[in-house]
């Protein structure tokens, strides 16, 4: 039986079939909205994606704090970051694969370089995008935004959890990356589990492995923690939201009980949550480590899940990459 932390607060339906789903996209619209009635100098700019990103719920209710700069990512980043320096709070928003994708050179020096208080929202990240195919599925993203100076990256794992990083983001003074998905996924944390910039939270207990993911295939990390625990293995899964800075105490404390990792992220596997997280072991407690993500390859076209199946991302493969570690443990 998998040993879910009491304290995570997660959803009573977690592994039900009917469990409550809907985009981590959703999520930001409605942080947005409670961000901004809680501090008058939140705005919000987009490039054209009103509706796709979920700013339009913003845009509705402070239409004299919404700017649209149509399709202009440049001057998307770049306007935040003077509306920054003026003493705003702006959200600018547009699809991963045009921001940062496009952009990258005005956000690092225009936002990052100056410490400007932007909040950088990439939407439709990772290939769970689908149809619309490579050029769209953004999967190099957060190794663009985290070895940026200052820029925070978070990456939540569900709506519940983007709208509470989005009023975090708010709140945190400085660049903030908040990474986003497009497709409908399991809404299992709740109003009540904990979230804060910087801190990993532990939602499974385990003594055999660590698993350590961020955004929407956290879920699926648990169902693979279900699955090997039926099978006498004791499993510890970390959400880590936070990929930069990480929460270096609660991984490496959970990784000096257990001894072997695997990172799971709808990402590159190079650059990402597993690159960050082997630097982190390699420079203060190496042990064996798998990284499940995308291997060195672009996206296709195709039904969301069925990607995650086809790129090796989803609970079977990440079963697997369990047991492969599992072997190397000392």
């Amino acid at each position: 039986m998998i040993m879910i932390r009491e304290n995570a607060y997660l959803s009573e339906k977690l592994f039900d079939e009917d469990i409550e789903q809907g985009p981590t996209r959703s999520g930001y619209g409605k942080g947005l909205v409670e961000a901004g009635e809680k501090n008058k100098n939140v705005v919000a700019l987009c490039a054209d994606l009103t509706e796709s990103t979920r700013t339009e719920a913003f845009a509705q209710k402070f239409p004299e704090r919404f700017i649209q700069v149509g399709v202009a990512e440049q001057n998307l980043a770049t306007a935040g970051a003077g509306m920054a320096l003026a003493g705003k709070i702006p959200f600018v928003s547009s699809y991963a694969a045009f921001s940062p994708g496009r952009n990258y050179e005005q956000i690092r020096t225009t936002i990052a370089l100056n410490e400007a208080n932007v909040k950088v929202v990439g939407a439709h990240a990772g290939i769970s995008v689908g149809p619309d195919g490579a050029t769209h599925q953004m999967l190099e993203d957060i190794a663009l935004m985290r070895v940026l100076p200052h820029m925070v990256v978070l990456y939540p794992c569900d709506v519940e959890e983007a709208r509470k990083a989005t009023i975090a983001a708010a709140e945190h003074r400085g660049p903030v990356y908040v990474r986003l998905a497009r497709a409908d996924t399991p809404i299992f944390t709740t109003t009540k589990t904990p979230f804060a910039i910087g801190r990993a939270e532990i939602f499974a207990e385990g003594s055999d492995v660590t698993i350590i993911a961020a955004g929407p295939l956290l879920y699926e990390a648990l169902i693979a923690a279900k699955q090997l625990e039926d099978e006498q293995t004791s499993v510890e899964v970390i959400n880590c939201h936070t990929i930069k800075p990480l929460d270096e105490k609660t991984i490496l404390a959970s990784v000096k009980k257990t001894g072997v990792v695997v990172t799971v992220e709808e990402h590159q596997v190079h650059g990402g949550l597993g690159g960050a997280i082997a630097e982190l072991l390699g420079q203060k407690y190496p042990v064996p480590l798998e990284i499940i993500g995308v291997q060195d390859r672009f996206g296709e076209s195709g039904n969301p899940a069925e990607l995650l199946d086809a790129f090796g991302l989803s609970s079977p493969h990440i079963i697997k990459a369990v047991e492969r570690v599992l072997t190397r443990k000392s």
